[in-house]
């Protein structure tokens, strides 16, 4: 049935066509070469900042929420208004025991002290934290060696600490050993068993974490904790979640049930919602902006081959009166339209994919790139190559058609 596509005329036929006006054949295809680069352009770029921000919150428990105590807004069972809500330890046991699908519950507290070494000094972020926030929040660790705080810390109050890179940099000198040496923090001195790389999420660029039990104690916290970061299960929407805990703590502090300001919240999950749905509604801009242009594109070669045809009249009228079938007709026609139109697609994948390449080696290199390994997949360019198949054989259509019109006596008096 294809056999047509390996008969050397039939290429012929179709070289002498392109070659009778070589500008008009280029300036054609420039309208598909630009639609295909400019799909396989966008496709590659937003897969390029959706690897970043996948990369940014790899370590990162995405449906998380985060809750701290404020202030009351409103007077409600014999407490005035404005009266300060401190979140407990407590609290955060019975939201793990009453809210369903909560996955971790991490409380946490920070306070800002001045910390000293030899003669470098301060003044930093000093974290109260779990073993438990190394999970929700991993923790990338410099340096070939150290930990994070470990449950023996928590139960025997170490005084012990994790600190930052940029801490590392402003207490110790270039290439220094920091494990084991000690800092001062409040008066007391700590013991570094780690040092870690800060990420975009991964909170300030100056902090250190400090067993939650030793920072209760040497700040006289009781049971009080600034914040918690609450994780749910995968499965669990966080935003729900979010206010069946925001409840279950107006209950316990005997809070007005429509008070909005007594407890402050960050919802990461929800965020993170919003910004795969921009992903995704960027990439399907891209394929419609992509496709559509590749449309126009292809209705230019159709004009051109309607142009064509025209000159061509006499031709199709030779041929016809030889013997030539419609079929055989058309079937030329549409084999050129193809054929102008899967050169001018493999051209543009070939030139998208060199402008994915340099934009990889120019803004897809660093811990901090806006695109991360920008590419399109195998899958993608088969399916364009498809699209161009299809549009190219529907547009072949129209002047293939407008050909096989013309009786062949009227098109051999054509002059």
């Amino acid at each position: 049935m294809f056999r047509f596509l390996f008969d050397k005329d039939t290429w012929q036929e179709v070289l002498d066509s392109m070659s009778k006006n070589k500008l008009r054949t280029v300036i054609t295809m420039v309208g598909v070469w630009w639609g295909i680069l400019l799909l396989i352009g966008l496709l590659g770029a937003a897969r390029g900042i959706e690897n970043s921000f996948n990369r940014q919150f790899s370590d990162f428990a995405t449906n998380s929420v985060f809750i701290w105590g404020q202030s009351t807004s409103k007077p409600f069972k014999g407490y005035q208004e404005g009266r300060r809500v401190r979140l407990k330890l407590g609290d955060a046991k019975r939201i793990e025991e009453n809210i369903e699908g909560i996955e971790f519950v991490v409380p946490r507290n920070q306070t800002n002290s001045f910390v000293v070494r030899n003669m470098l000094s301060g003044n930093f972020g000093v974290a109260g934290d779990y073993p438990l926030l190394d999970v929700v929040q991993k923790k990338k660790l410099l340096k070939g060696e150290g930990r994070f705080i470990n449950q023996t810390d928590i139960d025997e109050n170490r005084k012990v600490a994790v600190i930052s890179e940029d801490i590392y940099k402003q207490l110790f000198e270039k290439d220094e050993n920091p494990f084991g040496e000690l800092i001062r923090i409040n008066n007391i001195n700590f013991k570094v068993i780690g040092v870690f790389e800060v990420t975009p999420f991964g909170g300030p660029q100056t902090a250190i974490h400090i067993p939650f039990t030793t920072f209760q104690q040497i700040y006289n916290q009781g049971d009080n904790i600034g914040w918690m970061m609450i994780t749910g299960k995968p499965e669990f929407d966080i935003k729900q979640m979010e206010e069946d805990i925001k409840l279950l703590l107006r209950n316990l502090h005997k809070i007005h049930p429509k008070d909005k300001r007594a407890f402050g919240s960050f919802n990461l999950g929800d965020m993170f919602k919003d910004i795969v749905g921009f992903l995704k509604g960027m990439q399907f801009l891209t394929w419609f902006v992509g496709i559509a242009t590749l449309i126009a594109g292809v209705f230019a070669i159709g004009n051109i081959l309607l142009i064509t045809v025209k000159e061509r009249t006499k031709e199709i009228g030779v041929r016809r009166a030889l013997g030539a079938t419609p079929f055989e007709i058309k079937r030329q026609i549409v084999v050129e339209a193809v054929f102008l139109t899967l050169i001018a697609g493999v051209i543009g994948i070939i030139s998208g994919g060199w402008i994915l390449i340099l934009i990889d080696n120019t803004l897809g290199q660093g811990d901090d790139a806006t695109f991360v390994n920008a590419s399109v997949s195998i899958a993608v360019v088969f399916i364009a190559l498809l699209i161009l198949i299809a549009l190219g054989t529907i547009i072949g259509l129209i002047p293939a058609f407008k050909a096989t019109s013309i009786k062949p006596i009227e098109a051999l008096r054509e002059e």
